[in-house]
């Protein structure tokens, strides 16, 4: 506890400091002088778009270690076992058979194709001799890149690839008042995680312990299943996909803190929420008045620390 309130207060003061980095001068002074216009930013467009940021962090966060302990493998995540190329192939359907259906829908229906496309991975791992952890998130990439194959082409069947790049870009510059509250679905989402941390656990063990225990397994693992593309889909209809951010944070946290997922997963959100505050910051002040967005500035840092990872479990199995 003496550690998690420093880390909660630079949540804070990170947070703080997004709500007055942007194009548009808001400030305490302006704010103090009654300012309406940069009051009308820091309502519809700075609260919500901080809010938008902590929301995804975490979720993402817990949701990469919810797929570790399914898969076993420290190099999974959501954008590694084409969790995100299903959601995305469900948008696309959406797009060309509804276009008019509210965010929500959008949602549900990237949830189902998310669900699928991350169930298909788990039962092609049960398949294939697994005789290195790598050959996991390579797995995940080759079926990530048939089904983004897949998806490019049906876009570019019916011209529809620069809505569909436009919905994938994480990027929260869009996130207004309004176009945000989807999200908090995922807080509920991350306290369901939180509850079941023990269950994911035993699950991650293998289905002859968890049956050992008196679990059920299918259903453990089908609860972490509906958790993940739920949060993976929510984030995709709502700011778009932020790659690898569910590799880095438990692995980072785990090298810290161990294994303990009980007491690890509240510095596992509290970092991804953390990471992507400040990599939000970073895209805004880099080319300033521009803005990169949180997709490609996360994805140099994510890819980096991937790459590390992998020679790092390359040179202990050497």
């Amino acid at each position: 506890m003496s550690r998690f309130l420093p880390a909660i207060l630079m949540i804070a003061l990170l947070a703080l400091v997004s709500l007055f980095v942007g194009v548009s001068d808001v400030s305490l002074a302006a704010l103090a002088n009654g300012d309406g216009h940069a009051q009308l930013v820091l309502i519809a467009s700075r609260i919500p778009r901080t809010f938008a940021l902590i929301l995804s962090g975490a979720a993402l966060a817990v949701a990469g270690t919810i797929m570790q302990m399914l898969a076993r493998n420290r190099f999974v995540e959501p954008s590694t076992a084409g969790t995100v190329e299903s959601a995305s192939l469900g948008i696309l359907f959406v797009m060309l058979f509804a276009p008019a259906m509210p965010v929500i829908g959008k949602m549900l229906v990237a949830t189902a194709f998310a669900l699928a496309g991350t169930a298909l991975f788990l039962r092609i791992l049960r398949q294939v001799p697994l005789r290195s952890p790598l050959l996991v998130p390579l797995i995940g990439i080759m079926l990530g890149s048939v089904i983004g194959a897949v998806t490019t082409f049906i876009a570019y069947r019916y011209d529809l690839q620069q809505s569909l790049a436009a919905w994938m870009t994480g990027d929260f510059s869009g996130i207004l008042k309004g176009r945000y509250e989807l999200l908090w679905l995922n807080l509920a989402l991350t306290i369901a995680a939180y509850v079941a941390a023990d269950r994911f656990t035993v699950a991650g063990m293998g289905q002859d312990f968890t049956t050992n225990l008196g679990l059920n397994y299918r259903r453990v693992v089908s609860l972490g299943l509906v958790i993940v593309s739920m949060v993976t889909a929510v984030v995709v209809a709502t700011v778009g996909a932020i790659p690898f951010l569910g590799l880095v944070v438990p692995n980072v946290v785990s090298m810290i803190m161990g294994d303990n997922i009980r007491r690890s997963l509240p510095w596992i959100a509290l970092t991804g929420a953390g990471l992507v505050l400040m990599c939000d910051i970073v895209g805004r002040l880099v080319i300033r008045p521009y803005e990169i967005p949180i997709g490609t500035v996360f994805g140099v840092v994510g890819s980096i620390f991937f790459l590390y990872l992998l020679l790092r479990s390359r040179s202990r199995v050497a």
